[in-house]
């Protein structure tokens, strides 16, 4: 049986999307959503990314941190804002890979924004079985694929939250 490359989820969120879109493109507002990332250096502050723009993020599993380097892949106002991950380490982003993909995209609907949270596993050339082996090693028994459906669960959920309150 082959590994499951990618998981999505949405949530309507009664907010407008350029509203949802500006601080999501903006990475260093990611540690306020995910149970994961808990921070950002992008190259100018509080702003949308552009494609092409790089930023490095700081996350934290249970007892490990690690850092990495990402290049930005789609910033359509409103609409999508996505980013590879092609770098990671334990201070500092050293190992290179096609690690993973994200993306958001934004939809205007009845009640609100539908936003689509999306992990792409970049690990494309790893064999099935050690890529299982490994998942299960960082994620405390879980394969990434349902480790990150739990984390994109969470994080549209705060987003939910955190946005319709501040409405």
């Amino acid at each position: 049986m082959s590994r499951t490359m990618a998981v999505s989820d949405s949530i309507v969120i009664d907010v407008d999307a350029e509203t949802i879109w500006q601080q999501v493109a903006d990475p260093a507002q990611m540690p306020r959503w995910s149970p994961e990332n808990i921070g950002a250096t992008t190259p100018a502050e509080g702003r949308p990314l552009e494609v092409g723009e790089t930023f490095d993020g700081t996350n934290r599993r249970g007892r490990a941190r690690w850092v990495t380097q990402c290049v930005v892949t789609a910033s359509d106002p409103g609409r999508l804002f996505a980013f590879d991950v092609r770098m990671i380490g334990a201070r500092k982003p050293t190992l290179r890979g096609r690690i993973a993909t994200w993306a958001y995209a934004f939809e205007e609907v009845d009640g609100g924004t539908r936003i689509t949270e999306t992990w792409t596993d970049g690990r494309t050339r790893w064999p099935d079985q050690a890529a299982a082996v490994f998942d299960r090693a960082v994620t405390g028994g879980k394969l990434f694929a349902d480790f990150q459906r739990g984390n994109i669960r969470r994080t549209l959920a705060t987003m939910k939250g955190e946005f319709e309150r501040a409405d």
